[in-house]
């Protein structure tokens, strides 16, 4: 999988998540699978019980389905699933 800019226009719900930093101490270590996904948080089914965590708060790690891992800022991932196709996003690299 390349790693782009378009890696927010993903679609994130079944994907492997962990939260590896957020101005919540409570969220980070949770890991598990992304269960759902609204406009500012997303579901994630840890230990049995489904989290609900703020995207814009946490800096997220996702795993997708060939073990890439990419690091992603949850404030560029505001918004609702299906206006994430619309945004565009400056490549820094």
């Amino acid at each position: 999988m390349n790693i782009t800019p378009n890696m927010i226009r993903c679609e994130f719900i079944g994907t492997d998540v962990k939260i590896a930093r957020s101005s919540h101490r409570g969220n980070v270590g949770i890991c598990g699978k992304v269960v759902g996904e609204t406009r500012n948080t997303f579901a994630i089914l840890h230990k049995g019980k489904k989290k609900t965590v703020a995207k814009d708060s946490s800096v997220f790690h996702f795993m997708f389905a060939d073990r890439t891992i990419v690091e992603v800022n949850g404030r560029l991932l505001v918004g609702k699933p299906e206006d994430r196709l619309k945004k565009n996003v400056r490549r820094l690299w």
